[in-house]
């Protein structure tokens, strides 16, 4: 009889349904070792194949993309559930399956995976702001001062998931309440802010065709969204992103959540429910 071929989504709900504290024992581990070689050169394949995609070009896409894009979405919840454990509480309830920082990245390196920590200054293409120190002074830049989590490349040049980072920073550049709470967008869940992504409102099935944003670093610069269709600066006359200024919009797509309280926010507040109704998914 053929075996059935693993897949992230079956870790996942595993995840979900594991009691007690042994999680990565008696879930993860095995998981990975039925994974084995034939999962990792699948994604060392779609890191290859995702590097060299020309952006803004979604479709037509590569034979078998998609189905890979939805396996790197998958994984990501898979990351995003293990993640909880770090995360200080607030927006969410339940502090995740527990695994170790080494034991997350046993799972992710088993996949071929390389991680990273702490760089030299804080890059929000590598760093996620977990929570932020307000300096007296509003000018003072961002500084990362923890790392809360550890970041993920897939292959060299393709980001699976940013480290997670305490910052002390100037009002001008991070503003404490809204960099680290503000809705995190292209991300399903946190345990301290909340989160918006393309699953979500979809049915049990159909929420799994969610692509993975895909974030490229090459030597001529970074590539943000690069299966984004639209310029960032293409907005509807009218809608929530047009109340964002350009450099707003820019931030948003960077740090994938707001940074600052928005310069238009009276005429935001008139719209109940405005950061619900962002979509800055298909931004390039």
């Amino acid at each position: 009889m053929t075996q059935e071929p693993v897949g992230a989504r079956e870790l996942y709900r595993r995840l979900l349904e594991h009691t007690g504290p042994d999680a990565y024992d008696a879930v993860a581990e095995p998981w990975a070792a039925r994974a084995g070689a034939a999962y990792r050169e699948r994604l060392a394949a779609v890191a290859e194949s995702l590097s060299g995609h020309p952006p803004g070009t979604r479709d037509p896409r590569p034979a078998g993309l998609a189905a890979d894009l939805w396996e790197l979405y998958a994984l990501s919840r898979v990351s995003d559930t293990l993640l909880l454990s770090f995360q200080p509480p607030g927006h969410d309830h339940w502090a995740g399956p527990g695994l170790s920082r080494e034991q997350y990245l046993a799972l992710f390196t088993a996949l071929g995976m390389t991680p990273f920590g702490r760089t030299a200054v804080f890059d929000p293409f590598l760093h996620e702001i977990v929570e932020v120190e307000q300096a007296a002074d509003p000018t003072e830049p961002i500084q990362v001062t923890e790392v809360v989590w550890p970041g993920l490349w897939l292959g060299a040049e393709v980001l699976f998931g940013r480290a997670g980072v305490r910052v002390r920073a100037g009002l001008r550049h991070a503003e404490r309440a809204v960099a680290d709470r503000s809705p995190l967008y292209w991300t399903y869940r946190r345990r301290h802010r909340p989160t918006a992504d393309l699953s979500m409102g979809w049915g049990s099935n159909s929420q799994w065709r969610t692509d993975f944003r895909v974030d490229v670093r090459t030597a001529d610069g970074d590539r943000l969204n690069v299966l984004g269709e639209e310029r960032i600066d293409d907005v509807e006359a009218g809608s929530a992103e047009a109340l964002l200024t350009p450099a707003e919009r820019r931030d948003l797509l960077r740090h994938r959540c707001l940074v600052r309280t928005p310069e238009r926010a009276a005429a935001l507040d008139g719209r109940p429910g405005w950061m619900a109704d962002l979509f800055p998914y298909d931004w390039r």
